[in-house]
């Protein structure tokens, strides 16, 4: 079975449905015409490799990409090529757990209970 993401105009992930693999090669006339579901629909995998991840609902498609992405986390992160959100300062790699503050732009860590 193939899966096809529902694409808004603002590139928003609506939903996204099964497609009989019959089917696969014309997924987006399958569901938009012979279904009448109409819209615009984007051909995604469990096995991340069709569009970067599997798509979901609130989840965005980057065009420029051609990927489907998580939704910007805070503003002062940046999209990088593989379609990953990076912050402007490296999470420390020390085992603790952290928590970003958009406020102060760093990394804080979690106080051991």
């Amino acid at each position: 079975m193939a899966h096809f993401a529902e694409i808004s105009p603002e590139n928003d992930v609506l939903r996204v449905l099964v497609v009989p693999d019959d089917q696969e090669h014309r997924g987006q006339e399958y569901l938009a015409g012979d279904l009448r579901l109409g819209g615009t629909w984007l051909q995604t995998s469990y096995n991340n490799n069709i569009r970067g991840r599997y798509a979901a609902p609130g989840m965005l498609y980057h065009a420029e990409l051609d990927l489907f992405i998580e939704p910007q986390p805070y503003a002062s992160w940046t999209l990088d090529s593989t379609g990953t959100w990076q912050p402007p300062v490296p999470m420390p790699d020390d085992g603790a757990t952290y928590s970003w503050q958009e406020e102060t732009q760093s990394w804080v860590a979690h106080q051991e209970e």
